[in-house]
């Protein structure tokens, strides 16, 4: 979904586990899947680690829990905090579609696989890459306070712990900050180039 990114002050759902791969963040089977809806990848988001074979959720996976089972929307929910090595695996786009489609507009990690990083970039996911200290702190902070928000400021390129003022800044490519600050794909940007970009082919014609 496109949407422009601005502060993003929100709870968290965090997933301690380190090398999450694409095939358990949607599983291989539904790459078969002839629809690029949003729902349906969002629906099957962790699906073998949130729903049993009949499709009964599994009530010790932490977005079955109480605290966390609410759908994102602003202020709930709308960061995911990972463990290192988040999105390894297949490159498979259908990952990020799966984030974004569940309402995630944050992914924070202390490390992340380049192509699932720039899908997720892709999709209006901001990947956050933060130091292995302040990812333990937020899961400190999270395990003792499930309610405790996190602020990430897009065009100050800063995220904050907002239970402990600890804040540190991430980086981003400008160009796709300047796309998800004014939610352009990447379609939308060139369009947006139009007059310059026919402004440059009369020019060039003339030699």
């Amino acid at each position: 979904m496109k949407q422009k990114f601005d502060i993003i002050q929100s709870t968290c759902v965090p997933l301690p586990l380190e090398n999450v791969d694409t095939d358990q963040i949607i599983p291989a089977r539904f790459l078969k899947a002839t629809s690029r809806d949003e729902k349906f990848f969002g629906d099957n988001l962790f699906r073998d680690w949130r729903f049993n074979a009949d499709g009964s959720p599994k009530a010790e996976f932490v977005m079955n829990t109480p605290d966390f089972s609410e759908a994102p929307r602003p202020g709930v929910h709308q960061i995911l905090v990972a463990g290192k090595n988040f999105g390894s695996g297949s490159s498979r786009e259908h990952a990020a579609w799966a984030i974004a489609g569940y309402g995630f507009r944050v992914v924070i990690s202390s490390f992340f696989a380049d192509i699932h990083k720039n899908n997720e970039l892709n999709n209006f996911v901001l990947p956050v890459v933060v130091s292995e200290g302040f990812l333990a702190e937020l899961f400190s902070t999270i395990a003792s306070n499930p309610a405790a928000e996190v602020r990430v400021d897009v065009p100050a390129q800063t995220v904050t712990n907002l239970s402990t003022g600890r804040s540190e800044r991430f980086e981003i490519n400008g160009y796709k900050k300047y796309c998800l600050v004014n939610a352009l794909d990447d379609i939308d940007y060139l369009l947006q180039q139009k007059a310059r970009i026919e402004e440059y082919e009369a020019s060039s014609k003339k030699y």
